[in-house]
């Protein structure tokens, strides 16, 4: 009798620790999900003189922008970057895009950077990705348009990407680099004891993918440990168009470094 009390006792008690962590979860993933880095606002992003850096109004918050503009570009190349930083670690080496001629338009998400706010749901950060693609798209209209995005950001790209194709603009290329098909199915690999369900911030990947018309190019580096490589390989046998660059010996973190992104990148460019 006492171990059978003793052992409910210990069982209550577990769920307890249980749910509590899963309660924790559910209302600061946030932490989790998003590491951003704060930037005093009289810090320079980037010094180069064809850029500037300003700030989208968005419903409570303002967002940094950095914006590298040519004479007479070819088009635009709208970057959404990962899960951590800022502008000044993500607004770089441009010089790949000045040999393209093309501009490039990076924004910080709230709370990263000089952008102002918190971020608090899945369809507050796609609002905003849409805002700043509009304050943009008038300047590019029958320019070349490419959306892009990195890790976290990819997510973010394929909904955007899939959003133009369904208004009937779609992007002439859109760039994946190590995305996941869904952060659903990316939460179940890393946290296996963490019901799905709690999970606010799905971004769905793989179901904006399937809509997604024209060029889709997925870059993923094959010893990628925090988004394998499988999650790309999914996304590309769910496009027709989609063509998926395997990179010997990167893995997350370092896979736009290597050489052969570079040239896949200027090459996809000057085909458009």
């Amino acid at each position: 009798m006492v171990y059978a009390i003793f052992s409910a006792s210990v069982l209550l008690a577990i769920g307890a620790i249980y749910a509590g962590a899963i309660g924790w979860l559910y209302f600061r993933q946030e932490r989790l999900l998003f590491e951003p880095d704060p930037l005093p606002q009289d810090d320079p992003i980037c010094n180069d003189p064809d850029t500037r850096e300003f700030f989208v109004e968005v419903p409570g918050a303002r967002l940094s922008v950095a914006h590298m503009r040519r004479p007479d570009p070819r088009g635009v190349f709208f970057f959404l970057h990962g899960n951590s930083g800022n502008l000044k670690k993500w607004f770089v080496e441009l010089d790949a895009f000045r040999q393209a001629n093309f501009d490039v338009v990076m924004f910080d998400y709230r709370g990263f950077g000089k952008s102002s706010g918190q971020i608090e749901s899945e369809e507050q950060l796609r609002a905003d990705v849409l805002s700043v693609w509009q304050h943009f798209a008038p300047m590019y209209e029958g320019r070349r348009v490419v959306i892009s995005g990195q890790s976290l950001g990819t997510g973010l790209a394929a909904g955007l990407a899939a959003d133009l194709c369904s208004n009937g603009r779609a992007p002439d290329l859109t760039l994946l680099v190590s995305p996941y098909s869904s952060m659903k199915a990316l939460a179940a690999e890393l946290y296996p004891w963490v019901p799905i369900q709690v999970l606010r911030y799905p971004l769905q990947t793989l179901e904006h993918a399937a809509k997604l018309l024209g060029p889709v190019m997925l870059i993923h580096g094959e010893k990628d440990e925090l988004i394998p490589i499988h999650h790309s390989e999914k996304l590309c046998s769910a496009m027709r168009s989609a063509q998926l660059l395997r990179v010997d010996g990167a893995g997350h973190s370092d896979v736009h470094r290597f050489p052969t992104v570079r040239k896949a990148l200027l090459s996809a460019l000057g085909r458009l």
